[in-house]
């Protein structure tokens, strides 16, 4: 019974493992939510909740981490060669900084959240993205400035700071551009992933 019980618990350890490691693409949503279904009923779980689209918090995701659970801004070089501080203290799928996690679990309520659990960082972007359109009245579809937002803050976004960084216009095209493939690419699939049940990982 005991190794019975031992053996449960390791393959659920391992199960979570394989739903936050990386994808063997991310340039096919439909193929990244076959390999992990969980991704798929959390984006579509942070959907119904936040009524924001699927495929757009896939984009904004892509673009902040790769779908990389361990991401982070890469550290600034002290002389120029030692390692030092990092840039912002953005972490995990979402790239969430301190101060707006603190922010999301106050609201939400969920202490024992994690920036490097899919599910979480998909009902952050849900939830910020849902406050923008709030705020500031961008549609849920509008990828582009919707990252925007995402990347300037409400106040930054109002001030349109972004128009002086082309380089930060180009990365929200991106984002859009991705956005619009990944709709198409899921109204494909979306049928047959609805059929999927009862799947762990």
């Amino acid at each position: 019974m005991r190794n019975s019980f031992i053996l449960f618990l390791s393959l659920v350890y391992f199960a979570g493992c394989a739903s936050n490691s990386p994808t063997s693409t991310t340039t096919d949503v439909c193929k990244i939510f076959k390999e992990r279904y969980s991704w798929y009923k959390a984006a579509k779980k942070t959907e119904k909740r936040w009524k924001i689209p699927v495929y757009v918090s896939m984009a904004i995701i892509k673009q902040e981490s790769s779908f990389r659970a361990d991401a982070r801004p890469e550290r600034t070089k002290l002389l120029g060669f030692i390692p030092w501080k990092r840039v912002t203290s953005a972490r995990g799928y979402a790239q969430a900084v301190d101060g707006t996690w603190e922010m999301y679990l106050n609201d939400r309520g969920g202490w024992f959240s994690s920036r490097n659990d899919f599910e979480d960082s998909v009902d952050f972007v849900g939830w910020y993205n849902y406050k923008t359109h709030k705020q500031l009245r961008i549609p849920l579809t509008d990828a582009r400035n919707l990252y925007l937002a995402y990347h300037e803050g409400y106040g930054g976004f109002e001030k349109k700071s972004y128009r002086k960084k082309q380089w930060l216009i180009k990365v929200a095209d991106r984002v859009q551009a991705r956005s619009t493939k990944y709709q198409k690419q899921y109204w494909g699939c979306a049928k047959e992933l609805k059929k999927k049940k009862f799947i762990f990982f």
